[in-house]
């Protein structure tokens, strides 16, 4: 999480209070992602995340705000925005805030800690979370498209071409017309669609674990969701999740207990089964795509951490001579 506009104790502080979250104890800038400003905020009433929106709008927010809320009201294990007061009508207050004039929101942090290195119990665990969320969304009345979705990449894909090898250049116009090819299809025309996280790394996870239990406490950064294939959103989970980081080879131990631990609560429909190579490659390229664009055209900030796009171009190297396909 970047930090492109700073925020001090004393800007903080009166945002809290009219939050009715306590005193402000403490404020920490976040280092990880590079979307948006994110702080660590500690009341003392208890621990909170300030996130302030870089590129995302007063008009866009409120689909990924209320999002969280009604997952987090079905029982999914999210950040729940906080509110201010209710008005004199007993209306609930905003969770869409500001600060020093950008789009602002407070959540609460989540327990535990991220698993860098799941075994194949993590992967279950978020397998049948994923599917969980996804059924708890499917009747949520906001809707908003996939921003970083398939238009987003042929407009993307011109900008970061001048900074491609010819070999990386061929790849990156085939596979985007691979995946026209696919979107013009009836079988993914069919696909069940809904609210999808979009971003499910093993950094937007948390759990806790003592001895031999392990308990999944949450998903969180929910800022890149939208309305989209539930397909695409096991794809990009499970190229995260099971490989091999250094190769991008698919974990087949991983995978199976990932997509087991899903179809427990969600069994995939016949088109789904077909088309699941083809939402892997999807999410490799779309995250190819993006890592390239925040590489070579990166926008100031405090604290930035910029990802290897040559991570993603493995990915998609190995989703495509490799693809995985589920056991009939």
């Amino acid at each position: 999480m970047a930090v492109y506009t700073e925020v001090s104790f004393d800007e903080a502080a009166p945002l809290l209070q009219a939050l009715g979250l306590g005193s402000l104890q403490t404020i920490t800038a976040c280092s990880g992602g590079i979307e948006n400003t994110n702080y660590f905020v500690d009341t003392d009433q208890g621990r909170y995340v300030l996130t302030l929106f870089e590129r995302l709008t007063f008009d866009q927010l409120p689909f990924y705000l209320h999002l969280m809320k009604y997952l987090a009201q079905r029982g999914i294990p999210v950040p729940e925005p906080q509110a201010l007061a209710e008005d004199a009508y007993g209306r609930p207050g905003d969770i869409l805030l500001e600060l020093k004039g950008k789009p602002a929101a407070v959540v609460n942090r989540l327990s535990g800690r991220s698993e860098l290195s799941p075994t194949s119990a993590h992967c279950a665990a978020v397998g049948a979370m994923l599917a969980r969320m996804h059924l708890a969304g499917q009747d949520y009345p906001r809707h908003q498209a996939n921003l970083r979705g398939l238009a987003w990449w042929n407009e993307t894909v011109p900008v970061v071409l001048p900074y491609l090898s010819p070999d990386q250049s061929q790849l990156i116009l085939s596979e985007l017309a691979y995946q026209n090819h696919v979107a013009a299809a009836a079988a993914y025309r069919a696909l069940p669609r809904g609210p999808v996280h979009a971003d499910l790394f093993r950094d937007n996870v948390m759990f806790d674990a003592e001895g031999d239990s392990l308990a999944l406490t949450g998903f969180f950064d929910f800022y890149f969701a939208g309305w989209d294939t539930w397909l695409f959103d096991i794809g990009v989970s499970l190229n995260d999740w099971c490989i091999d980081l250094e190769t991008g080879v698919q974990d087949a131990e991983r995978s199976l207990a990932f997509m087991t631990a899903y179809q427990a609560v969600r069994p995939l429909c016949a088109q789904e089964r077909m088309l699941l190579p083809a939402m892997q490659r999807a999410g490799a390229l779309r995250f190819w795509i993006s890592r390239l664009w925040d590489f070579h055209l990166p926008r100031e900030a405090a604290v930035l951490q910029a990802h290897d796009p040559g991570h993603f171009e493995r990915v998609l190297r190995q989703r495509a001579l490799r693809p995985y396909s589920l056991q009939s």
